[in-house]
């Protein structure tokens, strides 16, 4: 049954049956797919659509009419809205049977691919505290659902969270996540508390402007903590707050700030100026140190990115003789990690700040068998460069979810390597990235290993071996 509504139409009883990609579960309403956000297999639910197409809508659940046997009472009580732990009322195991059915469907189905061995998901130890990086917001007007929206919520109090997904100028407050190991609540807690005390300006996305604008948190395994506060303009007002942060809390190892006058949020391009601890924090990795500064890239779950490489170098098989392409490089980690069990491996990346770290933690380990290479991937592999540094025996392949530009596919099916290792944040890229290559490349073994519990991403690693 269906009933018109203010906010879009009704759904009564509908059964959920699956889920399906970006976290959400699957019903089916008079021939029509509906997503559903919340929802898991075994639910019965009233929705109210809000995004609705000829072949499919999506919605929200209004009522629960019946909830599946094995559903969770989710751990955080930002979970309806928040959007970052979408899947924390589904068992885990049950998230990684459908991680893995997932990564199996879209290579045979839409890669049209054959895989020799499908090896089971490696799943994280750990289901919470798992990342060790986080970016929160500051917003001078924090979002509230109308649902519970009262008198007291609206007095357009400030937000210091995350944003709403879908929403680029709205913030939910968050009081306490449990992605990260502590000192991140208190910390984020305590310059909330501090700035609405000293009357600080919140940012407002809409009229840019307002002091305060993000703030980003690393905690390591290692104990190391750095902050980088991101602020509108230089005021005054900022080294009191830095100051305080420092006496506060002095297991801080690395305090940094940037001035972003910009309309965007990107850090990238920002002057980061370090204010008081070391300029950057060390991770440990199987054995291996990690220089990471404000603006590093580095895997956001150590645990799960030890179990990625150590699949990496099984898949890789080295002996110690080989050359070894490492492309999409990064700041050099599945580099480094390989360059104790081969020859020589060449590294190669776009961004030269990445570069730079690549070579400083090649150095920090007394690597002396890393080519870290500034270049744009599509036209890297040229005859010239082979030349260089050597035809490689196998190669390492890390593109972003985008997937491998095609001249770097075809660069790969003329250098011909007896071995490739496709490594993938999207399985529905590397499916089509293997399409191309299967003709020369038979893929003999793939292995998801989920880096993200109760979420839907995952890393998968393909090893292709030459037909």
């Amino acid at each position: 049954m269906t009933k018109r509504n203010k906010g879009g139409f009704l759904i009564d009883n509908l059964v959920i049956t699956d889920y399906a990609n970006e976290g959400k579960a699957i019903g089916r309403f008079e021939g029509k797919v509906i997503f559903v956000d919340g929802a898991m297999p075994g639910d019965v639910v009233d929705v109210r659509v809000y995004f609705n197409k000829k072949d499919f809508a999506e919605a929200r659940i209004i009522n629960f009419r019946e909830k599946a046997a094995q559903r969770l009472s989710p751990v955080c009580k930002h979970f309806t809205y928040c959007g970052g732990c979408k899947w924390q009322h589904v068992p885990y195991a049950e998230q990684l049977l459908f991680k893995e059915r997932m990564v199996h469907d879209t290579i045979k189905h839409m890669g049209k691919v054959d895989v020799a061995e499908w090896e089971p998901i490696i799943g994280s130890e750990n289901e919470y505290r798992y990342r060790n990086k986080l970016e929160f917001a500051f917003s001078n007007r924090r979002w509230v659902p109308n649902e519970i929206l009262t008198v007291a919520h609206a007095q357009n109090k400030p937000a210091l969270g995350y944003h709403i997904q879908g929403f680029w100028d709205k913030v939910l407050h968050v009081d306490e996540c449990h992605l990260q190991n502590e000192p991140t609540n208190a910390i984020r807690n305590a310059v909330y508390q501090y700035a609405t005390e000293k009357g600080l300006s919140f940012y407002d996305a809409r009229q840019q402007q307002g002091l305060l604008r993000n703030m980003m948190l690393r905690v390591l395994r290692t104990g190391e903590v750095l902050i980088l506060l991101t602020f509108k303009e230089n005021t005054p007002d900022i080294l009191p707050l830095l100051e305080f942060l420092k006496s506060r809390f002095p297991e801080i190892t690395s305090l940094n700030y940037a001035i972003n006058a910009k309309r965007n949020d990107s850090m990238s391009d920002l002057q980061v100026i370090h204010y008081s601890g070391k300029p950057y924090i060390t991770e440990m990795l199987d054995g291996l140190q990690f220089r990471i500064s404000p603006q590093s890239f580095f895997q956001t779950n150590t645990r799960q990115a030890e179990q990625l490489y150590r699949k990496i170098k099984e898949y890789a098989g080295l002996k110690g003789g080989e050359l070894v392409y490492d492309l999409y490089t990064g700041t050099g980690s599945i580099a480094i990690y390989l360059a104790r069990y081969a020859a020589k491996v060449v590294g190669v990346e776009y961004i030269e700040p990445a570069i730079i770290d690549a070579r400083l933690n090649a150095s920090l380990n007394n690597i002396d068998n890393c080519t870290f290479i500034v270049k744009d991937m599509a036209d890297a592999l040229t005859d010239e460069f082979v030349n260089q540094h050597g035809k490689p025996d196998v190669v390492i392949t890390d593109p972003p979810r985008a997937g491998m530009h095609p001249k770097v596919v075809e660069s790969l099916r003329s250098l011909s390597p007896e071995k490739i290792i496709y490594v993938s944040c999207n399985p529905a890229t590397q499916a089509r990235d293997l399409q191309m290559l299967d003709d020369k490349y038979a893929v003999i073994k793939s292995c998801p290993v989920d880096m993200f519990p109760h979420t839907h991403h995952l890393e998968n690693v393909a090893l292709l071996s030459l037909r």
